[in-house]
């Protein structure tokens, strides 16, 4: 597909104002990303803020926060600022396992990442492109299988099995590249319905984009693990 087709076809699947919407939306993504990627710096190569518990908490609240101050036109940037705190603290709680990868390999960092990108715009561009809905009604089967996971999980807190690992950050890896696609459709049709509110919409991608980059550090960190084992 060359640009010229390319844009003729997003012009019949989207409408001139998604179009406009949509861009909002990752523009708010790109913010968030650049925002976490910041976090995760501090947590690296600097001694002043650490992830944990205290950055957990502190970006559930950032979100409550956002989720808790509706769109009225005149808040944006109280609440884009919201966002990029939430955004920080997320990327600062990937410091613990950023360490474990920086340890076995620095490699696995910057080939996660640009992985991470690759996956995050191929499923975008996927549910994008697809039949409208097609993606929507896959919303049921996927918070079933979330569930099941983070009890597979905590089980395994106490069972300690690797075959059990290894299964839960392959699935979780499908089971959020699903929610890509499930949460773009969704978020299109939200805006078609009227919902404007981009940031809040921003989340949900962003989200989807945080646990595609942690569970791929999970596995190309086992993988640089059971090398060196050998």
């Amino acid at each position: 597909m060359d640009v010229n087709s390319f844009f003729r076809t997003l012009n019949v699947k989207m409408e001139p104002s998604l179009q406009v919407h949509m861009k909002n939306v990752y523009a708010c993504v790109s913010m968030a990303t650049l925002s976490a990627a910041v976090g995760a710096f501090i947590h690296v190569f600097t001694g002043i803020l650490s992830g944990g518990i205290l950055s957990a908490l502190g970006s559930i609240g950032f979100m409550m926060a956002l989720m808790n101050t509706p769109d009225d036109g005149k808040n944006t940037k109280t609440r884009l600022g919201y966002l990029m705190a939430f955004a920080f603290l997320s990327g600062l709680g990937l410091g613990p396992i950023l360490d474990v990868a920086i340890a076995l390999n620095p490699a696995i960092v910057p080939t996660a990442f640009f992985s991470t990108c690759l996956v995050f715009t191929c499923f975008t561009l996927a549910s994008m492109f697809s039949d409208q809905r097609r993606f929507i009604y896959l919303g049921g089967s996927l918070m079933s299988l979330l569930s099941f996971m983070t009890l597979a999980a905590f089980l395994n807190i106490f069972m300690g099995s690797y075959l059990l690992f290894k299964a839960h950050i392959y699935l979780g890896l499908v089971v959020m590249c699903l929610f890509i696609l499930f949460d773009t459709q969704v978020i299109m049709e939200k805006r078609r319905n009227g919902d404007r509110d981009y940031i809040w919409h921003s989340i949900c991608l962003f989200l989807d984009l945080i646990q595609v980059f942690r569970y791929l550090l999970a596995i190309l960190a086992d993988k640089e693990g059971n090398k060196k084992k050998k």
